[in-house]
């Protein structure tokens, strides 16, 4: 039995949800790919489909075996991609995954640009917050905030993280401006929320850290929204610059500046890093995507 081809025509069949679908795919008779899944099955002593005259589903042990086998065939496909990366034309599925504020303001606008150079690539974009890994996810690049990731992946830091506190002129001559970072205890806040949990308002007097977070109204991984209720004078905010550019810009919210500098982390590193697996750099559509996006974000940068 060719083990390989019959993984290939059981995945497909989960994810059509038909043999009949599957064997189209394949150009092969319905027969002929239903056999080799059933093969498949004896050789392992498991049934993997529940069948019936409607539908096909996986079973328990099925659903095992299928995601085992996408990471197969992900790293199978990465390798014979690998292989033909000797091509000039960067082409194929680019997949990148980018935390969703900076997805939304900086990269989707710059991939704009990169599919009208590059049309051959095909963009597969996903914007989450939450933590990942560039093998499991089956990702090329990643674009993530905090700390370099400890993984074996090449980190570029492409912008500075930090937070900075905001308020809005309403709120200020509402509540009155904080002159002290320790006035903050009694400000509302509003907090954003990471897959580690609620950032704090940190800062360091006479050596030693001291949490000023005032009491949280509103908190959330949702950063645009933070940010309308911060303008709409809801309460004091620490968001990111980049994030809050057009707000600062505007006046509708303005900077708290103070003696005892701000931050939402003990670690000094925070930043935004792009990141990749080193050997998929060969690749060519990963190799340009790398090169465009490290130019145009450090242009940025330096306006």
């Amino acid at each position: 039995m060719d083990q390989l081809r019959a993984i290939r025509y059981f995945s497909k069949v989960v994810e059509t949800g038909s043999f009949t679908k599957a064997a189209k795919v394949f150009d092969v008779p319905v027969s002929s790919l239903s056999r080799r899944v059933s093969d498949l099955e004896k050789s392992l002593g498991a049934t993997l489909l529940k069948r019936s005259t409607r539908l096909v589903k996986l079973t328990e042990v099925g659903r095992v075996y299928y995601n085992d086998m996408q990471q197969v065939l992900n790293q199978l496909e990465q390798s014979r991609e690998t292989v033909r990366s000797y091509q000039t034309t960067p082409m194929g599925r680019l997949r990148i995954s980018s935390m969703v504020g900076f997805g939304e303001k900086i990269l989707l606008p710059l991939l704009d640009e990169f599919s009208a150079l590059y049309p051959q690539i095909v963009l597969d974009v996903s914007l989450s917050d939450e933590l990942s890994t560039l093998g499991r996810d089956d990702v090329d690049i990643a674009i993530r905030g905090g700390y370099a990731p400890n993984e074996r992946v090449i980190a570029k830091r492409i912008m500075d993280n930090s937070f900075i506190p905001v308020a809005s002129p309403g709120y200020l001559e509402k509540n009155g401006v904080p002159n002290h970072v320790l006035e903050l205890k009694q400000h509302k806040g509003l907090y954003f929320k990471t897959p580690l949990g609620m950032t704090p308002w940190l800062c360091i007097i006479d050596d030693q850290w001291h949490d000023v977070s005032g009491p949280a109204i509103a908190i959330s991984n949702n950063g645009p929204w933070l940010a309308k209720k911060a303008s709409a004078g809801d309460g004091v905010l620490m968001s990111t610059r980049w994030a809050l550019s057009s707000y600062l810009e505007s006046g509708a919210l303005q900077q708290l500046k103070f003696e005892h500098q701000l931050t939402v982390t003990q670690n000094s590193e925070m930043a935004v890093y792009l990141l990749y697996q080193k050997q998929r750099y060969s690749v060519p559509k990963v190799k340009v995507a790398v090169d465009f996006l490290l130019g145009r974000i450090k242009a940025t940068n330096d306006c």
